[in-house]
C-alpha cells in the first residue's frame, strides 16, 4: 500500500471484488459479476524481485483464478508469464544470484556485448533450462498482456495480439525488456520494432484501463517516496538526468523524436503515476463504503500494493543474493498484508 492510501483493512473496492470471486470460486471466463479484473505488474530490472514476491504470494494463497487478465511491463511482463504458466514456483528464481548473472553480464561491456542479456535469459535459461511452458501461458483463460513501446512512434503497446505461439512469447518477454543501450538493438516482433516498456509505461495500468478494466490491482516494486513527491499536477516536472541524455543521443539517435520524448519523459510520468494511483487508492476506498452497486460501478477502481519504505534498496542491476532475497521477503510481506484484507472480506 502507499503511504498516502487507506489501509487494505478498510475494504477497497478492489479488495471487496476479489474477496467475492474468491469466496464464491469465480474462475476466469465463468464470471456472473459484469467486472473485468486486471493485475498490473511494474517491472524495473532486478527490482522487479519485489513484484514477484507479490505475484508468488498472490499464488500461493490461490487468488490468481480472480483476475481475468495480467498486464506486464518489463520485468513485469516475465512475472506475469511465470505466474500464468503453470509452474510459478519458478518466480523464486528472482531471488537467486544465477538468475541475475544469466540476465546481467557485466563481462559483455568487453565484449562489446548487451550487458543485460534478455535473450540469453528468456531463450536460454527459461526456454531450454527450466522449460517455461509458453503454450500454458496461450491457453490459460486469464488473458496475458505483455507490454513494451514501440521503437517509431514512442507509445506502449499491448504485445497480446502478436502472441501467436511460444516462439512469439518468447520474442513479446524480450522486447518488453529492450533496454536501449543496457540491453542491445529493438526487438523485432510482428514487422514492428520494440524497445522496453518501461519508455512509455513503466506502471501498466493504464492500458488495463484502456482495455475495460472495472478494477485493478497494482503490483508495484518501488516503495511510495517519502515525503511524497511533488508531482507534475503540482507544476513540476521530472528533469531527464545525463545518463538518459546520453543514452537518447546514442542508442536512440537513429529513432524517430517520437521515441526519444516518451524516452525523456518517464520520469515525469512515474510522477504522475504515483499521484494518480494515490488518488484511486482512496477513491476506492470510499466507493467501497457506499450502499448501492451504482456507485460503486461509476468508475473504475484501482488499488496498488507498495512494499514498505524500510524495504532494501534494490537496483536495476542488483545481483547480490541477500538483497534479492530482502526484496522477494519484502514483497510477500506487502501482499501478506492484502491478503489478510481479502480473508476477512471473503
Amino acid at each position: 500500500m502507499t503511504q498516502e492510501s487507506a489501509p487494505v483493512t478498510d475494504a477497497h473496492a478492489v479488495l471487496r471484488v476479489i474477496a467475492d470471486r474468491v469466496g464464491q470460486g469465480s474462475r476466469p471466463g465463468e464470471r456472473r459479476d459484469g467486472f473485468r479484473v486486471a493485475l498490473a505488474i511494474e517491472g524495473g530490472g532486478m527490482r522487479g524481485t519485489v513484484s514477484a514476491g507479490m505475484a508468488l504470494g498472490l499464488h500461493d494463497a490461490g487468488m490468481a483464478p480472480a483476475f481475468d487478465a495480467v498486464y506486464g511491463a518489463s520485468a513485469g511482463a516475465i512475472t506475469g508469464a511465470w505466474l500464468l504458466s503453470g509452474t510459478p514456483e519458478h518466480l523464486n528464481g528472482w531471488a537467486e544470484p544465477a538468475y541475475a548473472k544469466a540476465m546481467i553480464r557485466l563481462s559483455n561491456l568487453w565484449r562489446r556485448q548487451p550487458m543485460v542479456d534478455v535473450r540469453n535469459l528468456v531463450e536460454h535459461l527459461y526456454a531450454e533450462v527450466l522449460g517455461m511452458d509458453c503454450a500454458a501461458i496461450l491457453a490459460n483463460p486469464i488473458e496475458y498482456h505483455p507490454l513494451a513501446t514501440d521503437a517509431h512512434t514512442g507509445t506502449s503497446t499491448d504485445l497480446r495480439p502478436y502472441l501467436s505461439g511460444p516462439a512469439e512469447l518468447r520474442l513479446a518477454l524480450r522486447a518488453s525488456a529492450a533496454l536501449p543501450f543496457l540491453a542491445g538493438p529493438p526487438v523485432e516482433l510482428g514487422g514492428r520494432l520494440f524497445y522496453d516498456a518501461g519508455l512509455a509505461e513503466s506502471v501498466p495500468y493504464r492500458t488495463a484501463l484502456a482495455q475495460g478494466a472495472t478494477h485493478v490491482l497494482v503490483l508495484r516494486s518501488r516503495p511510495q517516496p517519502w515525503p511524497p513527491a511533488v508531482t507534475a499536477a503540482a507544476g513540476m516536472t521530472a528533469r531527464p538526468s545525463y545518463g538518459a541524455r546520453l543514452i537518447a543521443a546514442t542508442a536512440l539517435r537513429g529513432y524517430p523524436e517520437a521515441l526519444r520524448h516518451s524516452y525523456f519523459g518517464r520520469d515525469s510520468r512515474l510522477l504522475e503515476d504515483d499521484e494518480l494511483l494515490a488518488r484511486y487508492d482512496r477513491t476506492g476506498l470510499a466507493a467501497s463504503l457506499l450502499a448501492g452497486a451504482a456507485e460503486a460501478r461509476s468508475g473504475p477502481a484501482v488499488l496498488s500494493v507498495r512494499p514498505a519504505p524500510d524495504s532494501p534498496q534494490v537496483g536495476r542491476l542488483t545481483r547480490d543474493g541477500r538483497t534479492l532475497k530482502a526484496a522477494m521477503r519484502a514483497g510477500r510481506a506487502a501482499i501478506d498484508s492484502v491478503l489478510a484484507a481479502v480473508a476477512q472480506g471473503a
